[in-house]
């Protein structure tokens, strides 16, 4: 694709920010084995940063199947063009079509694919007929499809044409051209500093393209996935790995293990092949999850990060420096179209720390940090979500914020919940009453107990429901939601967009598919209060004992193992007289050595005591 680059690198106006760095880790090669672990063991030095980076032990270098000559040179992606100069400096879009409707059209300069016309900088090229209702598609537009190999001499072509300086230009001698050699290559600094002076001080229109959202299971991942992709069998163990993308989020210890659709972006990676400038704006993660990022080639990505303490202070920084933005699109920070250089977030109080990702690295986000970031040059990344059990009080806040904006869910957090409840009281139950200590058994023994991370969120979880049905359900029918309730579908409130996997309200007279959450069950129908019904998937009593066993009550969860999960002690051991240990250490030691028959018997007992 022929290209010419009218814009000019500017250093004496460089805008680089100063901040402290991310923190850094190099795992050894022990502490690289288990992902989720390791994860576990930064994450309170990390997680006040909102991001970090992790140098994987040098011995880890994972084959690229995307850079197979068949696909590097035939299989095409699709692009988006991205205003780098409007990121930050750009007029609400009303304001924008009022000024067309009103004055003549200036003519526009600009880079694109060689064609150089003139502009008014401050005017978007929007047609006059269309009405303001289009304020709300500022964006970036559809760009052209490319091969790996074209996309890195059109990103290579683009660097060298605007990094290079021109012949006129002096040293400070005065005797001659700056022109670099013909290897000469930008700094990152030098890279940072132009990146920001565009975004906060545009002087011309940059425009770039950016390969985002990429469906793995569409054009590859970067990780094999079979055998076929690896060349020799010492890269076989790459393919199971935990650090592979395409098995991170199902990870056990993971709770998006619970999930069976493969939800694009989150549970199935997304590749990001890019170009120099090429932005991802400020965002947090769906849900609050967190993230990982792996590049797999290229130039350096620079992130910057921000606790997930201080969002809400993010976002009221750039409601303050952006209102006509806000005002016309309050959901301005979902669009992920916008940036705020850190140099005025930090002028806010807003802290913000810099990362230097290189190929071979992993970027780590936290819950609900925002991060935003942009490439130095070709590079090609992947990334995926992960949700360990700490992330639970997250995701509880995300939804009911989510409600709050009658945002649409990607994954049902209730389900995600009642799916860890209940694989932690299976793990309590072979533990604590088979003595089964499997590494499972552990992890999950981990989250429970009455300060357990699990036990809490469930508990939080089952009073909010408590308090909605208690309110809402004495005079309406109750009754029992099918198992399959959502297995195929999506439910959803028709009113706020909640998910509705524990409890829905629906109306005898309306269509049988439409539903609402327990807050919208007056808001579903204009039908009277007696046609409404209430589907629960367990009632609060049952509820309650599950958040008993979590908590390590062996009543509740010897009666949730066998009432909810089918489980029997005698599935465990023989009907014969075959000997099993003793019951928790509430059991006395005199117990060890128990037939099944007198085994129940003393855990019936006790069940009694502890009620």
């Amino acid at each position: 694709m022929f290209l010419v680059v009218t814009a000019k690198w500017n250093p004496e106006e460089a805008r680089r920010p100063d901040l402290e760095e991310a923190p850094v880790f190099y795992p050894s090669e022990e502490e690289f084995e288990d992902t989720l672990k390791y994860i576990s063991s930064i994450r309170a030095q990390a997680e006040i940063y909102g991001i970090c980076r992790i140098v994987p032990p040098p011995s880890w270098k994972p084959p690229c199947p995307l850079k197979e000559r068949d696909i590097w040179e035939k299989s095409k992606f699709a692009t988006r063009v991205q205003r780098i100069d409007k990121l930050q400096n750009r007029n609400a879009m009303r304001k924008i079509l009022q000024v067309n409707n009103n004055k003549k059209r200036k003519k526009r300069r600009c880079m694109k694919n060689g064609f150089d016309n003139e502009t008014n900088s401050e005017e978007m090229k929007i047609p006059d007929e269309f009405g303001l209702h289009e304020a709300d598609r500022f964006g970036f537009e559809p760009g052209s499809e490319f091969t790996l190999d074209a996309f890195q001499n059109y990103a290579d072509d683009f660097k060298v044409q605007y990094f290079r300086q021109s012949n006129n230009a002096s040293d400070s001698g005065g005797n001659g051209s700056v022109l670099q050699g013909h290897d000469w290559q930008p700094s990152v600094d030098n890279i940072e500093g132009e990146y920001w002076r565009i975004v906060e001080r545009p002087t011309e229109e940059i425009e770039v393209l950016y390969g985002a959202d990429l469906e793995t299971g569409v054009f590859g991942s970067g990780f094999p996935k079979t055998a076929k992709q690896v060349s020799s069998a010492s890269d076989v163990k790459y393919i199971n790995s935990g650090w592979n993308l395409n098995n991170f989020p199902r990870l056990p210890g993971s709770v998006l293990s619970f999930e069976s659709s493969d939800i694009s972006g989150v549970l199935v990676p997304w590749l990001y092949i890019g170009m120099c400038f090429s932005s991802f704006c400020w965002h947090v993660e769906d849900h609050h999850l967190y993230s990982l990022n792996y590049m797999h080639w290229g130039a350096p990505k620079l992130w910057y990060g921000v606790p997930g303490s201080d969002a809400l202070k993010l976002e009221a920084a750039m409601k303050k420096h952006l209102p006509s933005l806000f005002d016309e699109q309050p959901d301005l920070l979902q669009k992920l179209v916008t940036q705020l250089s850190p140099s005025i977030l930090r002028s806010e109080g807003v802290p913000v720390y810099r990362c230097v990702q290189n190929a071979g690295e992993f970027v780590l986000t936290f819950p609900r940090a925002y991060h935003a970031g942009f490439n130095s040059g070709f590079n090609c990344a992947e990334a995926v979500n992960v949700a360990p059990v700490d992330w639970l009080p997250h995701g509880h806040n995300a939804i009911e914020l989510y409600r709050e904006q009658g945002r649409k869910t990607s994954i049902s957090h209730d389900k995600l919940l009642l799916g860890s409840a209940r694989e932690a009281v299976k793990a309590n139950w072979e533990y604590n009453l088979m003595w089964k200590s499997t590494a499972n058994n552990l992890r999950w023994k981990d989250a429970c107990g009455k300060d357990g991370i699990l036990s809490k969120a469930l508990k939080a979880r089952v009073e909010t429901e408590r308090v909605r049905r208690e309110f809402l359900c004495k005079s309406s029918t109750a009754l029992k939601m099918e198992s399959t309730f959502d297995a195929t579908s999506e439910r959803e409130c028709s009113v706020c967009l909640f998910d509705l996997h524990l409890s829905a309200a629906g109306c005898h007279h309306c269509s049988p598919d439409k539903f609402a959450c327990l807050n919208h069950a007056k808001q579903l129908c204009s039908c009277s209060w007696g046609a409404k019904f209430f589907l629960f998937r367990y009632d609060i009593n049952e509820l309650n004992i599950l958040v008993e066993a979590l908590e390590g009550k062996l009543s509740a969860i010897y009666r949730w193992a066998r009432l909810d999960l089918r489980l029997a002690l005698s599935s465990y051991v023989s009907r014969e007289n075959k000997q099993v240990p003793g019951v928790n250490d509430k059991l006395s030691h005199a117990s060890q050595g128990l037939t099944v028959k007198e085994m129940i018997s003393q855990v019936t007992v006790l069940s009694s005591k502890e009620q």
